[in-house]
């Protein structure tokens, strides 16, 4: 298993800003021109079409041009090979977190058998 994934690197780096998760999040709501996409961040068209390449970069979305508009839709193999890695990342915390109780339950039996009870 390769410790470095540049596609997954790509992905993280375009969810870690707010603007571009609000991009996406309409996007899944359906396919929208950039002009749309661009009404509600406030910005000017230049910096929304900067933060939509990064999210084509990183296969997020795609865009086609369609006469004089743009269009944005979202590419959904990228999220579902996000959500893969991390559901086995999920995985892997679950087990060492089950494997940390057992431990602890283990110490707090032996710790009870070696204390005498104090009850009497």
């Amino acid at each position: 298993m390769s410790l470095h994934d540049p596609d997954l690197d790509r992905i993280f780096q375009a969810l870690g800003d707010p603007t571009r998760r609000a991009l996406l999040a309409r996007l899944l709501e359906g396919p929208a021109p950039v002009t749309v996409l661009a009404g509600p961040t406030g910005m000017a068209l230049p910096t929304v079409l900067r933060h939509l390449a990064v999210l084509e970069a990183a296969g997020l979305i795609a865009s086609e041009k369609r006469g004089r508009t743009r269009l944005c839709a979202v590419q959904v193999g990228a999220l579902a090979a996000t959500e893969h890695w991390l559901n086995r990342q999920r995985a892997i915390w679950e087990g060492r977190t089950d494997r940390l109780e057992a431990l602890a339950l283990s110490l707090e039996a032996q710790d009870d058998a070696v204390r005498p009870d104090d009850r009497s």
